[in-house]
């Protein structure tokens, strides 16, 4: 089996490029970033796929190849473009639903994300390892405050 460079290459700087992308905060690079790492997938399928041959249908030949290519890389390329396309509408529709309702196109950190986090962190920090920690007790088949709604006890 003969490994070619080049395809290689093309994939490596296709997945650098797309990731670099994705980690941005603008949407439109960010899609463009998932677009470049779909493609870059994609060259992956066709390069593993294995070397071109004859067509997968009884009885056809082209030219003097020996061996039948693979039509399952073939179908699942076809497969992905198909899925992109229909990622990179809904992408689409949410940078523009998303500029529409503020006018920009980064994404700015929520302010209950940072919240949330600072009071993990502070959290965190007021924990001691050296105290015994409280485990929950095995559940059990016996019914508890969490098993039912309220006013239904009798259709267990």
């Amino acid at each position: 089996m003969t490994v070619y460079l080049v395809p290689l290459v093309i994939i490596g700087a296709l997945t650098s490029c797309g990731v670099y992308l994705l980690l941005s905060r603008n949407l439109t690079r960010m899609l463009l970033g998932l677009l470049l790492v779909g493609n870059a997938i994609n060259l992956l399928i066709l390069t593993v796929g294995g070397e071109s041959g004859n067509p997968p249908i009884r009885g056809r030949t082209s030219g003097a190849e020996t061996t039948t290519a693979d039509p399952l890389a073939q179908g699942m390329i076809l497969t992905a473009i198909v899925i992109a396309m229909g990622i990179a509408a809904f992408v689409l529709a949410l940078t523009y639903r998303s500029f529409r309702l503020t006018t920009q196109e980064e994404v700015d950190t929520d302010p209950e994300d940072a919240r949330v986090s600072k009071f993990a962190d502070d959290e965190a920090s007021f924990i001691d390892e050296d105290a015994p920690q409280h485990i929950p007790d095995r559940d059990t088949d016996e019914p508890d405050e969490l098993d039912a709604l309220p006013g239904h006890e009798g259709s267990r």
